[in-house]
């Protein structure tokens, strides 16, 4: 079939074709860097980590760049507040994220550009506009002209009526027209600001951006994307600005992920309903994280609640376990064989899931299915060549993903540790159980240590137990 990804462009899944044969050039827009980064901004990093991640599954050699965001509205007045240069503010808080985007095996980008380090092909670029007739300056500002792009609104599908209607516009009498926005901002004291053709001042937000990918990808680029709340305006203007800029298609693909949610709303620093990233960390394995997101699809919201989590932990630790190494020594036979053609099926379901768009949850329930049947091999005494193939075929297919199935460590250990005792009691309690043929009682138990992740095998020795994440 191939890769199919649907277009906001377009409205319509698409065959995936890159511009250049085996290669595939990709821009993600990153955060701007004022305060702690959330487990909204790494949803988004984490998503188009596996789609980077699936593209190179497949043999595509990717270019994959995501910008910082270091000069800003918020950042200056985040730096105001805290008395402190917003320049430096910026570089602590991308340096920080850089570091939780590691913890939580997101692969790095090929480049990280910088709005300040971008600042001369930014003014260059405005120049064009301003040469070609998009763009004019007033007061020191220069605003691109909407009026002038016959396009404009043809990736959220409003009109100019729409847009400006159903958006606050900051309303500034020098605009020739009330949806112009602003490519450069005359300077104000106290804030950073560049000398240009027009005075003293700094970029606008949506330039920014246009200017880094075609400075690092080129004018035309396979996929640009980011989170279905920047469709309108931001991509939408980054969209006027290149393509009156080049006259030629700015993204072939326009790829928008839903939102994570709390509390019913989008998670955002200025509603101030977030989890940052430094507390999900504490408490939670990178890969329930993934697992919460990629159990329903990338372009629909995500609820965050703990139970969620708790339960994403779960389905993570049966992952791992079937990673466990096996018990027998049954190389041959029907249950060796029904393992491969388990493997098989497993791998071509999971591409198959894949390429429908990303259908990652339809990806995991063939790699539980795959587990499922290491289980059931195990059990029946399977080990050797198709065992161990299995299991390397469920850790690259979980590795697509981003799951790493690496056990917890750190206080989870502690804690398993300190509730061996209370296992063991619980263990005796259900031995009892059984002895006495109390079988509802001693199954009740069996199933609440299961619900925590806790495995009791039966054997004629007597009952063994184990965490389900220890391999």
């Amino acid at each position: 079939m191939g890769l199919k990804i649907y277009n906001t462009l377009t409205r319509k899944k698409e065959e995936f074709v890159p511009l250049e044969e085996g290669k595939v050039r990709m821009y993600v827009c990153g955060p701007t860097v004022y305060a702690d980064a959330h487990i909204g901004h790494a949803m988004s990093a984490i998503i188009f980590d596996m789609v980077r991640r699936y593209l190179q599954f497949l043999g595509y050699q990717v270019h994959y760049v995501t910008n910082f965001t270091d000069v800003d509205d918020k950042i200056i007045r985040r730096a105001q507040e805290l008395g402190q240069d917003p320049i430096e503010l910026a570089q602590y808080y991308a340096d920080k994220y850089l570091q939780h985007l590691a913890e939580l095996n997101v692969l790095p980008a090929d480049e990280y550009p910088r709005v300040t380090s971008e600042i001369p092909h930014i003014i260059e670029f405005i120049q064009g506009l301003i040469d070609k007739g998009y763009a004019y300056v007033v007061d020191g500002d220069v605003y691109f002209r909407v009026t002038k792009d016959p396009d404009y609104g043809k990736l959220s599908g409003r009109s100019l009526e729409e847009a400006i209607s159903g958006t606050r516009i900051e309303e500034d009498p020098r605009k020739e027209h009330p949806g112009d926005f602003a490519l450069w901002k005359a300077a104000k004291p106290g804030e950073p600001a560049w000398d240009s053709p027009w005075g003293p001042g700094r970029p606008g937000w949506h330039i920014e951006c246009s200017t880094m990918c075609i400075h690092h990808l080129g004018e035309t680029i396979d996929i640009h994307g980011g989170g279905n709340d920047l469709i309108f305006p931001h991509h939408e203007n980054e969209i006027a600005q290149s393509e009156s800029l080049t006259g030629k298609p700015f993204a072939r693909y326009w790829m928008h992920h839903g939102m994570m949610q709390l509390g019913g709303e989008k998670m955002s620093k200025s509603l101030g309903n977030l989890v940052t990233i430094d507390e999900y960390l504490k408490h939670h394995s990178p890969d329930a994280l993934r697992l919460l997101i990629f159990s329903g699809h990338y372009r629909k919201p995500v609820v965050y609640t703990e139970e969620a989590i708790q339960a994403a932990e779960r389905s993570v630790a049966r992952l791992r376990g079937a990673l466990r190494p096996p018990t027998g020594d049954k190389t041959v036979g029907d249950e060796a064989d029904a393992l491969r053609v388990a493997t098989e099926n497993a791998r071509e379901a999971f591409i198959q899931a894949m390429d429908d768009d990303f259908n990652t949850s339809s990806a995991l329930a063939a790699l539980f299915e795959l587990a499922r049947a290491i289980n059931t091999a195990r059990t029946q005494g399977v080990s050797g060549p198709f065992f161990e193939a299995a299991q390397r075929t469920l850790k690259e297919l979980a590795g697509v993903l981003g799951l790493t199935l690496e056990g917890r460590k750190g206080e989870e250990e502690a804690g398993q540790l300190a509730a061996k005792p209370f296992i063991d009691l619980l263990v005796e309690v259900r031995q009892e159980l059984r002895k006495r043929k109390l079988w509802d009682l001693a199954d009740t138990i069996r199933n609440r240590l299961k619900e925590l992740s806790i495995s009791l095998e039966d054997t004629p020795e007597g009952t063994v137990w184990r965490f389900e994440d220890e391999a």
